[in-house]
């Protein structure tokens, strides 16, 4: 019976390829297409996970562990801000599984991270299929530069951390003491580093924006004092109280748009010069080319005009 079932769904799945040469798929295979891949995805970050909660706390060669790596920003800071005040470096656990939680969530984040490409895979592997290949190619480009953009923003961010920290904990004088519990800081720690990152994406959004023809470089370079302020004004919003991380973002951001807007303009000056190209090319070689011309105004002159000689004239 086994070997029965098996040979009736080799053939269902033989008659299925046969019917779909072209590789097209029912709604049912999309969905079972996508559950496989999603459960491929789901497996990449669980696997992700694991390393990341096992580096936590454990150095791995030269590599410190990635608890050492996070708690470090918090170690730069003067001893005095910091608990305890015996020199040592430790962050405050006030609920049990405080510190579980806390290894958990980084190990996550940090497993995501290093197992990114396995599930990005599986994402292109459904999506693919169905874009024809100018479309592939742009995805492609836009996750990779979308990747070393986030990865950028996160690598500011988190060396910024250190001198937001001494501005934050300064505040208030001497009439606080500043002792950070570990959720809080980890909290604070990755919600820097996810605000960076993605903030670091909206160049690249405005290239795909103008890829597309929704908005031009004319347009972009009218909107280019408004948006400078839009970045100022969005930095003083997502980034802490301290002056340094907003003035970091908003001259990134601004550095960036410009630079997008420059990638734009080049865009814009190809496209055109293939739209003359292309205008020519299509005649063929026995159609006239395009030729303006602009009629003389000199018959329109409400001037006297010379009459016509008729044979009668008296000649003497």
């Amino acid at each position: 019976m086994a070997d029965s079932s098996n040979g009736r769904s080799s053939k269902r799945r033989t008659r299925s390829r046969r019917r779909n040469p072209d590789g097209t798929m029912t709604l049912i295979e999309h969905v079972y297409e996508f559950r496989r891949r999603l459960a491929y995805a789901l497996l990449a970050l669980v696997a992700g996970g694991v390393v990341g909660f096992l580096w936590f706390s454990n150095q791995v060669g030269p590599i410190p562990s990635l608890g050492d790596i996070v708690k470090g920003p918090y170690c730069s800071i003067p001893s005095e801000h910091r608990f305890p005040r015996d020199g040592e470096c430790r962050l405050l656990q006030t609920v049990p599984f405080e510190a579980f939680m806390i290894q958990l969530k980084v190990g996550l984040t940090a497993g995501a991270v290093l197992f990114a490409p396995a599930w990005i895979y599986q994402m292109w592997a459904f999506i693919a299929p169905g874009l024809y290949s100018k479309e592939r190619r742009y995805a492609l480009t836009f996750v990779g530069f979308a990747s070393v953009l986030f990865a950028l923003g996160a690598v500011l961010a988190f060396a910024l951390v250190p001198y937001a920290l001494e501005i934050l904990v300064n505040f208030g004088g001497g009439a606080f003491d500043t002792w950070f519990t570990g959720d809080k800081y980890v909290s604070f720690v990755l919600s820097l580093l996810l605000i960076f990152g993605v903030s670091f994406e909206v160049p690249l959004l405005v290239i795909m924006l103008n890829r597309v023809g929704v908005v031009s470089y004319a347009q972009l370079s009218k909107w280019r004092r408004g948006l400078i302020l839009a970045s100022f004004v969005f930095a003083a919003f997502v980034t802490p109280a301290d002056p340094f991380s907003m003035i970091a973002l908003a001259g990134a951001l601004t550095v960036l748009l410009e630079l997008a807007l420059q990638v734009t303009r080049l865009h814009d000056r190809k496209k055109v010069k293939q739209r003359g190209e292309e205008s020519w090319a299509s005649l063929s070689d026995d159609e006239a080319a395009p030729f303006e011309y602009t009629p003389s105004t000199a018959d329109d002159d409400p001037g006297e005009k010379p009459g016509r000689r008729s044979n009668t004239d008296d000649v003497t």
